[in-house]
């Protein structure tokens, strides 16, 4: 497509699509794609000449009627003639701006006459257009020639009004300019003067447009007051707004054009004098002082809205232009000396008040609606009757319109609605007569009765005010050119940021976002997402800033909550010990240790610490939350505050994870009370946000707390739920499986084995009472439950195991069993069994894990009694109703799956989930087969029992209440295992372990016919086996135990045991 577009340029628009149809080729082939893909662009031009041609006809009927413009009288006449003149030319600009519109053209036309065999009928028109407008100033000046007085008239009537709004900051500040306490007497005095009123919301870059004076230059040379007033609107500027984001350097484009004519060289030299962005420097600073009191004192007094509502729109009106005249020049920075009066790192307090200013007028629309309509009908009505009839002529057509203004006005009444106080039809026939009156030799000119212009200028205000009042605002101080200069306005968030007394204000930003749909079109759907990023983006900012700063004062406050725990006194204890002996004089350069709440100590208030410096920022940005509860971008409703608990939410799990310290190559891990002491200094630091800022806090705390009882969050990343989960598993467990860790029942945890290396961690700092109360208050019966399940999956594999062994060994097994009552059979049978020693210990592992299981869940009751107590009376009544018979009938009940439910199964039915697990692992035969393998497994572990005293480490310790091999968790895995088993095959619990009682105590009575001291070591340790299986179970009794093992044995096996325990007193 290159060399047709090539040709076409260079031919345009005189193109031989006949002669040279090599060139053209491609469009010949893709005619029908080029003409569907060009026709848009082709409408598009065709639009701007009909858009033209409608001007100029426009144009010269104005011309002919030789109509009368001035600001001051015919003020709406006079804006859109100007409007009509700036937009225009801003058309044929943007037009001379596209590069490709020559292809463009040319292309449609081509494939239109290769495929209708003749060029379209506007093309030549069109063609004619866009050479003209090669040079579009050159052309433009050609074009409005014979318009220059028409033009030259109606900019010159600004010379009252324009000065007033371009004066520098000085002259406000001395004028007191928007200040209502300047005069308390005048307070409530309505102000309203001429065309202020309506002056004041005319954008001061439409201003500086009409005041171009490029399209009529010549009286820059003829009129001095035109040489001043271009001067000024020169020095307000370099660029000037085409649309959206594309500019025009006035500046430059008036330097190049004057160069080209001759005796301009003065006005060359006065474009290069005319450059001050100093000026609009300080009137930011001003406005920003100037809106701050004037909001205060509305808010305060709000029933002066209604006299005062020109304040409030003059100060809005000022500060949108202040902020884009900034936008503008920041995307377009000049390169001079003085970079700062482009750049303002306070922009964020001037669009807060513009935000604080709009929402009051919006909140008291009613004062301000019902102070004017009182105002139209008791006084503007009464002022324009005196007006009319002090007119010495009045036509017909236009007193009718007159007449017409008066009743309307003298009918009013406050107690009308909204629907009847309706003044656009006044307002159009104000503007009908503009007309009328404007155009010469009108029966009624209005350059004669400058006071019917003056009244109808002020009635037209006042009723804007009434039915108008969210047009007005939009158009005083909708900044939506924002959207389009996104890098600008990211830059301006990120220097308010920075700056600490800004950080009350950033809320600005996102709402400023709400405006973007002012400029919004259905045909670039595409641009809402870019639009709704940047507010998110802001919001996503202001979020974090605040999350970081309330994270970091709750990990001061946690430091400070660590200092006092109670691992931290044993210096002081010590020195209280020795309190009466001479304290040592420390030596030189060694800092002395302070104590908890030295920081609060202070010599002089004005120094501030680093957490004063912290509450202070806290304090700025919560201050920037108070804006506004929710806003509307694009349809959606933004509420700023569940950005921050968004925030908060994420930081505050990456914390809690981050508190517990694990480490999975070293397996070490934060202590449960300790990590539970950080939670509850930070819980307590988030509540006083809540002081700040309306947010649910303790929703958030509670969110964050409920997913960290899950072993994924939200995000899917790990919880403290799976870091315990693992740890438990992976060390404490694991060590206590190969005996370094001892299960202690006395104290109800785990301990230490002394061994020659120093262990990674002290078992009983992490698995006492108190501990695993703390595990059971951070992971809750959701994470125990996450826990119990792998605990259980790690009993169903070595349940798995023992079938394996089981069947190995089922032949010798099965004779055993039928052949217990012959101990010579039994000894040669038992020299044929293999894998006992393995059977034992993965029966210890078993033992030892539901210990601990049983000791979690003991915590978990104690934890539930003090956060619901109400709720686990009837659970332990209905625990309480329960036998050892009705216990087995609980499977029937395992389909219930409500949080109530599950804690019942925690608490009242602790095996429940076992017989599940136990069952999944046994289910791979037949029902028939899974029997015979529970009961020879009872077997195998009883003939078993009697090769424990051949282990050295087998022997029971009175401190500890237990075997320092664990051995004596056996007890708690045989009877627990035994009643899952038998509970899912429906069999008799009790009559099986009394199988497995006799068994065992005839195994174990054989230990006392053996007299090889060695294998004897232990035997009174390992008969206390026989006493804590029958304790620990609910269907076997002591009676069933001294049936078949004389208590003369279990006695004197106590007393040898607690012989060897050394008793100390402290």
């Amino acid at each position: 497509m290159e060399p047709a577009i090539k040709y076409i340029n260079k031919k345009f628009p005189n193109i031989d699509f006949r002669g040279n149809i090599q060139n053209l080729t491609c469009i010949q082939r893709q005619k029908s794609e080029v003409l569907t893909a060009t026709s848009t662009y082709y409408d598009s031009f065709l639009d701007v000449i009909e858009f033209r041609d409608h001007v100029y006809e426009l144009l010269n009927t104005i011309d002919a009627c030789q109509c009368f413009f001035d600001i001051a009288f015919n003020f709406d006449f006079t804006k859109n003639y100007l409007d009509l003149i700036t937009t225009y030319t801003s058309v044929i600009i943007t037009l001379s701006r596209i590069d490709d519109k020559k292809a463009l053209v040319g292309m449609f036309n081509c494939a239109h006459e290769m495929t209708n065999g003749s060029s379209d009928p506007s093309y030549p028109r069109l063609g004619q257009m866009l050479v003209e407008y090669d040079h579009p100033w050159k052309k433009l000046t050609e074009e409005f020639g014979p318009h220059t007085r028409s033009v030259t008239t109606a900019l010159l009537s600004l010379k009252m009004v324009y000065p007033r709004r371009n004066l520098p900051a000085e002259q406000w500040r001395s004028a007191q300019l928007l200040s209502l306490l300047s005069a308390p007497a005048t307070m409530l005095d309505p102000a309203c003067c001429d065309t202020v009123s309506l002056s004041s919301f005319i954008y001061l870059s439409h201003s500086e447009r009409w005041i171009g004076f490029l399209l009529c230059h010549s009286s820059l040379n003829s009129h001095q007051a035109s040489q001043e007033l271009w001067k000024m609107a020169l020095r307000s500027g370099l660029y000037l707004t085409l649309t959206r984001d594309e500019t025009l350097n006035i500046h430059k484009v008036s330097e190049d054009l004057f160069d080209s004519f001759k005796g301009y060289s003065k006005r060359v030299a006065d474009i290069k004098e005319c450059r001050d962005g100093a000026m609009h420097r300080e009137r930011r600073q001003f406005l920003r002082g100037a809106m701050k009191e004037l909001y205060k004192v509305l808010e305060d007094e709000p029933g002066l809205l209604g006299p005062k509502a020109l304040f409030v729109f003059m100060a809005l009106s000022f500060s949108r232009d202040e902020v884009l005249w900034l936008v503008r020049h920041s995307e377009n920075m000049p390169k001079l000396k003085t970079p700062e009066d482009y750049v303002d790192n306070q922009m964020a307090e001037l669009l807060f008040y513009m935000e604080k200013l709009q929402g009051l007028m919006r909140k008291f629309n009613h004062v301000v609606q019902r102070y004017h309509v009182q105002y139209l009908a008791q006084f503007d009505a009464l002022v324009l009757n005196d007006t009319i009839q002090n007119m010495y002529v009045c036509p017909e057509e236009e007193s009718v319109l007159l007449s017409s203004f008066v009743s309307t006005l003298s009918t009013l009444s406050v107690k009308q609605g909204n629907e009847e106080l309706d003044f656009r039809g006044l307002r159009m026939d104000w503007l009908r007569l503009q007309a009328y009156t404007s155009v010469n030799k009108a029966p009624l000119p209005i350059k004669d009765y400058p006071d019917l212009a003056k009244v109808m200028n002020v009635i037209q205000f006042h009723t804007k005010m009434v039915d108008s009042m969210e047009e007005m605002l939009l158009e005083s101080s909708e900044v939506s050119i924002l959207c389009f200069y996104p890098r600008v306005f990211e830059k301006m968030f990120s220097q308010s940021s920075e700056e600490m007394t800004m950080k009350r204000y950033l809320m600005s930003f996102p709402c400023v976002c709400a405006h973007f749909t002012q400029c919004g079109h259905p045909h670039c759907p595409e641009e809402v997402s870019v639009h709704l990023r940047l507010c998110v983006t802001f919001l996503e900012q202001i979020a974090k800033q605040t999350s970081n700063v309330v994270l970091e004062i709750c990990a001061e406050q946690c430091n400070l909550n660590d200092q006092l725990l109670p691992k931290h006194c044993a210096e002081s204890i010590s020195a209280a010990r020795h309190r009466k002996q001479k304290k040592p004089v420390p030596k030189k350069g060694e800092v002395q240790k302070e104590k908890p709440g030295a920081e609060s100590l202070r010599k002089d208030r004005t120094v501030a610490t680093n957490v004063d410096k912290m509450h202070l920022m806290l304090t700025e940005l919560c201050s920037t939350y108070s804006l506004c509860t929710d806003f509307i971008v694009f349809d959606h409703i933004v509420v700023p505050t569940e950005f921050l608990l968004s925030h908060l939410e994420t930081r505050l799990a990456e914390i809690i994870v981050r508190m517990a310290n694990y480490n999975q190559t070293t397996q070490e891990i934060a202590r449960p009370s300790d990590l539970l002491a950080g939670i509850r200094a930070y819980t307590a630091s988030l509540h006083s946000l809540s002081s700040y800022i309306s947010v649910d806090v303790t929703r958030l705390v509670k969110s964050v707390l409920l997913q960290q009882t899950q072993p994924l969050d939200s995000r899917g990343g790990q919880t403290i739920t799976t870091l315990y989960t693992n740890w438990i598993l992976e060390s404490l467990l694991r060590q206590a499986s190969n005996s370094l860790i001892v299960h202690c029942p006395t104290m109800h945890c785990f301990v230490n084995q002394t061994t020659d290396t120093e262990p990674s961690f002290r078992a009983e700092e992490f698995s006492d009472v108190s501990e695993l109360r703390a595990l059971a208050e951070l992971i809750g019966p959701y994470g125990l439950k996450f826990l119990s399940e792998n605990l259980m999956w790690h009993i169903t594999s070595q349940i798995s195991e023992l079938k394996k062994l089981v069947i190995e060994n089922m032949d010798v097994l099965v004779q055993m069993r039928n052949n217990s009552d012959k101990p010579e059979e039994m000894a040669s049978l038992k020299k044929r069994l293999t894998g006992g020693e393995n059977v034992l210990k993965r029966m210890t592992i078993i033992g030892v894990i539901l210990s601990f299981r049983s000791m979690a869940m003991d915590s978990l009751k104690d934890i539930l009694h003090k956060h619901c107590p109400y709720l686990m009376g009837p659970i332990e009544c209905l625990r309480d109703f329960l036998t050892p018979e009705a216990d087995i009938k609980v499977k029937e009940h395992k389909q219930l799956h409500t949080e109530k439910k599950t804690l019942i199964y925690c608490i009242a039915f602790p095996l429940t989930n076992k017989y599940a697990l136990l069952r999944v692992s046994l289910y791979n035969t037949s029902i028939d087969e899974e029997y015979k393998l529970s009961c020879l497994l009872l077997v195998y572990i009883a003939v078993s029992l009697p090769s424990l005293a051949l282990d050295p480490n087998s022997s029971y310790t009175r401190e500890h209440g237990g075997h320092n091999n664990n051995i004596h968790c056996l007890a708690t895995a045989i009877n627990q295992v035994a009643a899952a088993m038998f509970t899912v095959q429906n069999k008799n619990i009790m009559q099986h372990l009394k199988e497995f009682l006799l068994m065992a105590s005839s195994a174990l009575l054989q230990l006392g016919q053996n007299v090889e001291r060695v294998e004897i070591k232990n035997r009174e340790s390992v008969y206390l086996l026989l006493h804590m299986i029958v304790e620990e179970s609910p269907f076997l009794s002591q009676d069933m135990l001294e049936s078949c093992f004389p208590y003369v044995l279990l006695r004197n096996a106590y007393r040898e045991v607690y012989r060897s325990f050394i008793i100390t007193l402290g």
